[in-house]
């Protein structure tokens, strides 16, 4: 699951913007936002703050170069937004999607355009990471969106003045070798675990990017999807085993700082801090690679960040196997016979948009394995591009994909009530699958 630490707060702040912008046209020939033969063309996302500003500049820079106007529409009520939008048949022309599950609700209403004729899909399958292409597309095949930035939820960090003592010199290469490393570590009287998956009324989502993250090292992309998509039940037994595998990893005694009975209360943005302590209070933290950003490490440790934290990739099940879970954004065109709205979306799917991206945003990370590394700001930031570029398998952050009701429902409340003692794994499993929607 994406990062979803402050939505909340701001909803009503990005929804006065939307609605005082002025960009509310109605639809045009094109279906989108406007006509099809306009060079102003209305852009609509739901990323804010730092990350907005740099991508306006981008996009400004190059709108003002090929004669396109755009009208910038961002909101962090992004996905309530969209759908009222699209109910009010006032579309934008490209609208930029955090989860494929949204993006291919759209395309089920006929109102998204097939993005494979406004972009080079020969260069895309060429350079683009295993796995993103087929996240923009429908059930059809279809290609309805195009990845232009990506996310890592398979990163695991350590303080680096405390590698030696932890015996993170050297990186687990397969996962025996980082449940054995937990072992040891537990077995000297020091935590080897930090975790945390409260998030108020997001508690939870963190435990289920560890069920994503262990159900793709142990089963690949191709089991994976199927259960993502419940084509295999959500209480699959290879599920209980993933559950029965958290357990044996994190909840046992004196795995986890805080132990068991600590996790659901404590906060996922603080949860790793303890690393960082003299001596530390635990040694590794699983999370996604926007954990570097302001507002999640303290201070002192993002503005030191290379001399200070390590980061490697969660190992598969062999040393020749690297899956990676991750998650990002896709463009996605509305105004499918806007010339401007195709030139706009080609250009953020191009080596030259993200590029540029990843020079000026730190935690910016192009789906594209094609981007000079040398544009990436730090050691670790290009260290999240290699372990992104070097994955033998991908998969798009599941829960992401699901219903809303089992997503970021009852996924969410069953692995909080496991991970607290309050039910068993398989319990959790069967609550979560009878939760699934019918149709």
């Amino acid at each position: 699951m994406r990062n979803r630490s402050t939505i909340g707060a701001a909803i009503a702040v990005g929804a006065v913007t939307l609605l005082t912008s002025g960009c509310l046209s109605s639809g045009g020939d094109g279906g989108g936002g406007s006509n099809n033969t306009s060079n102003e063309i209305e852009l609509m996302y739901g990323f804010t703050g730092n990350q907005d500003q740099v991508f306006q500049s981008v996009m400004k820079e190059w709108a003002g170069q090929n004669d396109v106007t755009i009208q910038f529409s961002p909101t962090p009520d992004f996905n309530s937004l969209i759908n009222t939008r699209v109910q009010g048949n006032q579309l934008p022309d490209i609208a930029i999607f955090p989860q494929p599950g949204i993006l291919r609700t759209m395309a089920e209403r006929g109102v998204l355009s097939d993005v494979s004729e406004a972009v080079d899909m020969d260069d895309l399958e060429a350079n683009m990471l295993p796995g993103a292409i087929e996240a923009g597309q429908g059930e059809d095949g279809t290609q309805y969106g195009i990845l232009m930035s990506s996310n890592i939820k398979s990163v695991v960090y350590y303080p680096k003045a405390g590698a030696e003592q932890a015996g993170l010199t050297t990186p687990p290469a397969t996962f025996d070798d980082l449940l054995s490393l937990s072992k040891t570590v537990a077995a000297t009287g020091t935590t080897p675990w930090c975790f945390g998956i409260e998030n108020g009324p997001g508690t939870g989502w963190p435990a289920t990017d560890w069920v994503e993250n262990l159900m793709l090292i142990n089963y690949g992309s191709d089991v994976y999807n199927q259960w993502v998509q419940h084509e295999i039940p959500f209480n699959d037994p290879r599920v209980l085993e993933v559950l029965n595998q958290m357990e044996e990893l994190l909840l046992a005694p004196g795995e986890t700082n805080g132990g068991r009975e600590a996790i659901a209360s404590n906060n996922f943005q603080t949860a790793g801090n303890p690393m960082f302590d003299t001596p530390p209070g635990c040694y590794m933290y699983r999370q996604g690679n926007f954990l570097t950003q302001q507002g999640f490490f303290p201070d002192a440790v993002v503005d030191t960040l290379d001399d200070t934290v390590g980061v490697f990739p969660m190992p598969g099940t062999s040393a020749d196997s690297s899956p990676v879970l991750g998650g990002g954004d896709l463009a996605g065109l509305f105004s499918g016979d806007n010339e401007s709205a195709q030139k706009t979306l080609a250009y953020m799917a191009s080596v030259d948009f993200q590029n540029k991206m990843a020079k000026e945003l730190t935690s910016y990370l192009a789906p594209r394995s094609d981007v000079d590394p040398a544009n990436y700001p730090s050691d670790t930031s290009r260290n999240f591009a290699t372990i992104q570029n070097e994955a033998t398998d991908w998969a798009f952050d599941g829960s992401d994909q699901m219903p809303g009701a089992v997503g970021s429902g009852s996924f969410w409340k069953e692995m909080t009530a496991w991970i607290a003692g309050e039910i068993d794994a398989q319990t959790a499993l069967d609550n979560i699958e009878a939760s699934w929607p019918a149709s």
